[in-house]
């Protein structure tokens, strides 16, 4: 039986105005001022968000539910005690020192935070809120979420705008590669799927593709140094060439999953940021695993771009992904942005995806469409 582990949201946030001036100042060098946008515009974001569950689908439903409110209502002034609570956790966590928390772990730092620190809270109170529920034990799920902020004054809204702010917050889920008990660590593996959701950047200028995620898996440069600094060498290879933590775990970030915590799995984003002019980017695609595992980058923004509004391309993503006979949840979102449908030279991938879609025809996966 196949159940939906796919969840995707959307809102307006209201956060400080302060804190976002000191997010671009620290980001782009730029002075930002909020005075000339006034209001309540100076306030707002566009939070955008997918969410890829694993192990059943709680945890990516309370993302869905609770992450945007979480996001734009955290407070610096819980972060030492939700700081000693990451301590108990023991393990991986016993050396860990805040990370984009780390001015405010001791009380009394009256700093603004910035994007970074307030996703990093945002994610971290998610698994401290989920501690209490026995089902993320061994259910958990990816987010990638995008704040869009709009940099124009008067301020204009984030599809039309000449300068935005791009600030991407990105955390892997687990993903088990055994059904075996392990006694090094007194707990049993179970395999299930890889799970990495995608933030991609298309250009006007020939559909170039510019990634604002990582696959956080054990050999990626960022998560390998990473785990080594923190735990000391426990990445092996297995029997198909591919690298696992502990020899079990393909991916070493999500949310949820609160028994592999102490062993290097944490719930604290990799966040990134980028300046974005005027008609120089078309739009934004968020997907889930079900769409990047069949699909590369490119075809994903090629199948997008020529479409008549951002409906039609996420369906022509999901369309031609159920076509090349995927069979896992599968959610594509495109953002427009002010250089929506001015895509400049030619499709690249569309001889490619001719000839894959051949090739698909008649297998036994697209039968079972």
């Amino acid at each position: 039986m196949c159940h939906q582990e796919d969840f995707y949201g959307f809102a307006t946030l209201s956060l400080d105005p302060e804190e976002l001036r000191l997010s671009v100042k620290r980001a782009h060098g730029i002075d930002w001022n909020p005075d000339k946008v006034g209001g309540a515009l100076a306030r707002q974001v566009l939070f955008v968000g997918v969410y890829d569950g694993h192990g059943g689908s709680a945890v990516a439903q309370f993302l869905r539910q609770e992450l945007h409110g979480l996001f734009e209502s955290v407070d610096k002034k819980v972060i030492p005690e939700l700081f000693k609570w990451i301590k108990e956790i023991g393990g991986y966590f016993k050396r860990f020192r805040g990370g984009a928390l780390a001015p405010w772990v001791e009380p009394g730092n009256s700093e603004e935070m910035t994007l970074d620190a307030r996703a990093t809270l945002a994610f971290f109170e998610v698994d401290k809120t989920l501690s209490a529920d026995p089902v993320a034990q061994t259910c958990g799920a990816t987010a990638s979420v995008a704040i869009l902020h709009s940099l124009d004054a008067p301020s204009s809204p984030f599809y039309c705008a000449k300068q935005l702010s791009l600030t991407v917050a990105h955390c892997g889920s687990v993903t088990l590669h055994f059904a075996a008990y392990d006694p090094r660590v007194r707990l049993t593996f179970l395999e299930t799927c890889l799970r990495d959701t995608r933030v991609i950047l298309c250009s006007t200028d020939g559909g170039r593709v510019f990634a604002m995620t990582e696959n956080h898996h054990a050999d990626a440069h960022v998560e390998s140094i990473r785990l080594r600094r923190m735990m000391g060498s426990s990445l092996m290879t297995d029997s198909f060439g591919e690298s696992r933590w502990m020899g079990a775990l393909a991916n070493t970030r999500c949310l949820g999953d609160l028994r592999f915590k102490r062993f290097g799995v944490t719930p604290e984003p990799e966040v990134r940021t980028k300046l974005l002019n005027g008609d120089e980017w078309a739009f934004v695609v968020l997907v889930s695993d079900g769409i990047s595992s069949v699909l590369s980058d490119d075809e994903i923004v090629d199948l997008a771009r020529d479409a008549p509004d951002p409906k039609a391309a996420a369906e022509r993503i999901l369309a031609f992904s159920e076509e090349l006979g995927g069979d896992d949840n599968a959610t594509a979102i495109v953002v427009p942005l002010a250089g929506w449908a001015k895509v400049q030279g030619p499709d690249k991938t569309k001889d490619l995806r001719e000839y894959r879609r051949r090739q698909a025809v008649g297998t036994e996966r697209q039968r079972r469409m």
